[in-house]
């Protein structure tokens, strides 16, 4: 699971706007402003139905990540947290 969902800066960073994108996921900020320390992408490859391939991006690490429990959840109320 991605750390950014309970991470004080999730709508203002770069990295999670790039995992957001690569998911096909609404943006929480158009023009991320921060430009987060060593954030540590975890990629998983999986096999799909059909022969197709499935990527998958969490932030598993961040020497910027400051922790703000539920952070994602009060910024989009009512809406399923990403896994």
């Amino acid at each position: 699971m991605c750390i950014c969902v309970d991470c004080r800066w999730v709508d203002r960073c770069q990295a999670y706007h790039a995992v957001e994108r690569q998911h096909g996921a609404p943006h929480l900020a158009e023009t991320p402003d921060l430009k987060p320390a060593d954030p540590r992408i975890h990629i998983s490859v999986m096999d799909l139905p059909a022969g197709q391939v499935g990527v998958e991006w969490d932030v598993r690490g961040c020497g910027s990540f400051q922790l703000d429990q539920g952070r994602w959840s009060r910024l989009r109320p009512g809406e399923e947290v990403p896994t």
